[in-house]
């Protein structure tokens, strides 16, 4: 069946202090990025009390807020035969272990030999649809990895699957677990990594605490094993979601991850004269 247009309708509850409708829309709806939102509200997708306003509208208790997602339009990212290790799959969702090399989504640089194209192929040969809410260029999408990011990755095959579970991921319900090798090893076995990080300041391609826009953050870590003073393997388990944030709050903490030039620099690429050919992080669960 065709993916429609999807309504949803929102009161303003008593008591709420008057704010921007982008802001208040983006507490009740996780998985739009504000971005997102305020081009809904722009194209008139979004509207207060049947009129259709600006994103810095301020909403107050008793307004009506509607979200409509328009039909999705015909998705321009070709099927690929890209093969997928498939753990499980039903008609709401697709879980799968993504390798190592595979970008998740197409952007610019990268609009051909992604998961969504394996994933939209995937769904020509069989029954199903992937959800509109991230867009045609990330068809299902609830949660990435990086690149070089190995794991387990799932995929909403309508919306009412991407609310649920979007609304899991920012409840912290879903428990992510991530295994990782590291250069030398936290000094403890057991600890905690608080670091507020956001977009560097100075390389906006990678992230950091140098930022302008400071987001709370939270690892928690359990030292596996350890391989002299060279490396060793741990646990990681993120308490919040943001980009990069395995990977910087393990360089905080001087242990970066192995093969991980970008936060590691090239001391982290090879150890005790072996080449390690990739990030060794695994989104374990």
């Amino acid at each position: 069946m065709p993916h429609v247009a999807t309504r949803t309708e929102f009161i303003v509850t008593a008591g709420e202090s008057p704010k921007r409708l982008d802001h208040f829309l983006a507490n009740r709806e996780p998985y739009f990025s504000r971005t997102a939102l305020q081009r809904l509200i722009e194209d008139g997708h979004i509207t207060v009390g049947g009129q259709v306003v600006k994103p810095s509208h301020k909403v107050r208790p008793g307004d009506c807020v509607v979200l409509v997602v328009p039909r999705p339009e015909p998705v321009e990212i070709n099927p690929e035969p890209i093969p997928l290790v498939i753990l499980y799959e039903d008609e709401f969702l697709l879980v799968l272990n993504k390798p190592a090399g595979l970008v998740v989504h197409p952007a610019p640089g990268h609009w051909t030999g992604t998961l969504v194209n394996a994933l939209l192929h995937h769904m020509q040969s069989g029954e199903g649809h992937l959800s509109s809410i991230g867009g045609k260029e990330r068809p299902g999408l609830v949660h990435r990895l990086d690149k070089e990011t190995t794991g387990i990755l799932v995929v909403a095959k309508n919306d009412q699957a991407h609310r649920l579970l979007a609304g899991q991921f920012k409840a912290h319900s879903i428990i992510r677990v991530y295994e990782a090798f590291v250069w030398e090893g936290p000094k403890t076995r057991e600890g905690r990594i608080e670091l507020s990080i956001g977009r560097d300041t100075k390389d906006r391609k990678t992230f950091s605490a140098r930022t302008t826009n400071p987001k709370e953050s939270l690892t928690s870590y359990r030292v596996k094993e350890r391989f002299g003073a060279a490396a060793a393997h741990v646990e990681l388990f993120p308490g919040t979601g943001r980009t990069h944030q395995l990977r910087v709050h393990l360089k905080a903490i001087g242990c970066p991850i192995l093969g991980d030039q970008t936060y590691g620099g090239k001391k982290v690429m090879v150890v005790e004269g072996i080449g390690i050919p990739r990030v060794m992080l695994h989104a374990k669960v």
